[in-house]
């Protein structure tokens, strides 16, 4: 099989020669170690075997923005104003909105050798802040799919793999204004408050969604956002609110039109999963195993995993961290665990991918590993 036929047969719950394997948000095609930019980790030479392997060995699934184009003007635009500085070696971005008599701020932080953003202060502090942005104008709706990058990436991976579209769900949108503590507080004291912005939210990414599954039918997509109701953070009953009542039309929608949604959650998922499974979504990631979740991969496939592919298993930390020997380990039981018994499929992914500049000869040997175990299962 080709790459690309082993991931589609796997979606649609159909033999396959072997597992695949993915290593998730690397994919060879967008990390570009050509590029001089100082803020691009890639360019380090430590990288290249690692890419090179990824582009030449592992089934790839690139991540595409669900986006629109011709969509109407944001009415937020002039209330905004963003500002940036750079401080040694991170660059610094301050974000002020206006809303009402407020003055909301949400300030940044990247650094050159972590590829990642730091949100070090948030937009919303409290419920009043988040009472004056549900009064803030809302963008009219509208807008055509923008489905050229997604046909330009399936184009360069050819065989190799798939594109997967990605989006937030309402959840995601809104619980990210908040800290943390913050947002727990009022998600747990003021429901109907909470799901008034929800519902702000779910309009646009309802028909967003609608429209890019219509226009580019039977991709896989990922809904990322539901870990923030996941235990300890929030209690099941209002996973139940805040995620399965918003993501369903997403899921629904997708999946008319052919698609594969994929519901990502990280860390404990042993009391939600009746209620991930109630989404109807057919995809399930990263599935992480004890301490960092608290459900083995085989119970998963053991309750689940008619309905779901699972996606996953492996921590990134134990790529980096992990002696070979030690590694390998992990990634026997995973395959074992993640092909047992009956179930739809499963692919073989970390939870994430190394964030650093540098990738030592530990990490490289390890991802060979998962390369190696997954072939031989052939």
């Amino acid at each position: 099989m080709t790459r690309r036929e082993r991931l589609m047969a796997t979606l649609r719950g159909e033999a396959v020669d072997r597992p695949a394997v993915c290593f998730y948000e690397l994919n060879g095609l967008d990390q570009k170690p050509e590029d001089p930019d100082p803020y691009n980790i890639f360019n380090d030479p430590s990288w290249k075997p690692l890419l090179d392997l990824t582009r030449e060995r592992s089934d790839r699934i690139v991540l595409r923005a669900a986006a629109l184009r011709d969509a109407p003007p944001d009415p937020l635009a002039s209330l905004r104003r963003t500002e940036t500085r750079v401080e040694g070696d991170s660059t610094h971005t301050t974000l002020t909105l206006r809303a009402g008599g407020r003055t909301l701020t949400c300030r940044t932080r990247r650094d050159r050798d972590v590829n990642t953003v730091w949100v070090t202060e948030h937009l919303l502090k409290d419920a009043d802040d988040l009472r004056a942005w549900l009064d803030l104008p809302e963008r009219a709706g509208g807008g055509r799919a923008h489905t050229s990058a997604v046909l330009a990436a399936e184009e360069a991976l050819g065989d190799s793999g798939i594109v997967m579209l990605d989006t937030a769900d309402p959840l995601c949108q809104v619980a990210a204004l908040f800290d943390m503590g913050t947002y727990t507080v009022i998600a747990m004291t003021e429901p109907e408050l909470f799901h008034r912005a929800l519902e702000r939210c779910a309009r646009e990414l309802h028909a967003r969604t609608a429209a890019i599954a219509r226009a580019l039918p039977g991709r896989l997509w990922r809904i990322y956002g539901p870990e923030y109701a996941s235990p300890p953070y929030l209690p099941p009953r209002l996973f139940e609110e805040y995620v399965v009542r918003y993501d369903r039309p997403m899921v629904e929608a997708i999946q008319r039109h052919g698609g594969f949604a994929r519901i990502h959650s990280h860390g404990r998922l042993r009391d939600i999963l009746p209620h991930i499974a109630a989404t109807g979504a057919v995809g399930l990631d990263p599935i992480e195993p004890p301490p960092q979740g608290d459900v083995q991969l085989a119970e998963v496939r053991e309750g689940y995993g008619r309905q779901f592919v699972l996606f996953g298993n492996i921590e990134v930390s134990d790529i980096e961290n992990l002696a070979p020997r030690d590694f390998a380990a992990k990634v026997r039981r995973a395959l074992e665990e993640g092909m047992a018994g009956a179930g739809r499929g499963f692919v073989l992914m970390p939870s994430a991918c190394p964030y650093g500049r540098r990738i030592t000869p530990r990490t490289l040997r390890n991802y060979r590993t998962m390369i190696e175990l997954a072939e031989g299962m052939g």
